[in-house]
């Protein structure tokens, strides 16, 4: 089984890809910025930029049939490592108790201009979904 979710109302794939992709029991989401729909950044410092990935990575993973507490794997990218400390509160509102597997990654830059994080996550599948 392999199913791809596209959301009409989020920024258009810059390249050939979709949102995501659920196979079997888990949904790839691919890296997210804060993109709105017009493909600009919006959000001027990590911190914002990352509540804006947050709130689409959980609209990517409800239509899929997943939630945020069924995050398995996140990596992140940012592209200026102090920022780690302005992102975490906002990831731990998003996730609460549930603690995904991380990878946090320094790049010089990112697709879009003005993004200063991309996040891209594996979750599994709710039950029943």
């Amino acid at each position: 089984m392999r199913e791809e979710i596209y959301l009409d109302d989020l920024s258009e794939p810059i390249s050939h890809y979709t949102h995501a992709v659920k196979s079997d029991h888990l949904v790839f989401v691919s890296g997210l910025t804060a993109a709105g729909r017009d493909g600009k950044i919006v959000g001027d410092d990590a911190a914002a930029q990352t509540e804006v990935i947050l709130t689409n990575l959980d609209r990517i993973l409800r239509a899929a049939g997943s939630r945020l507490d069924l995050v398995c794997k996140v990596t992140v990218y940012l592209t200026d490592i102090d920022d780690r400390p302005v992102i975490n509160p906002v990831r731990q509102r998003f996730f609460g108790d549930a603690r995904p597997a991380s990878t946090l990654i320094e790049i010089s830059r990112l697709a879009l201009p003005g993004a200063k994080v991309e996040i891209e996550a594996v979750a599994a599948l709710a039950e029943g979904a």
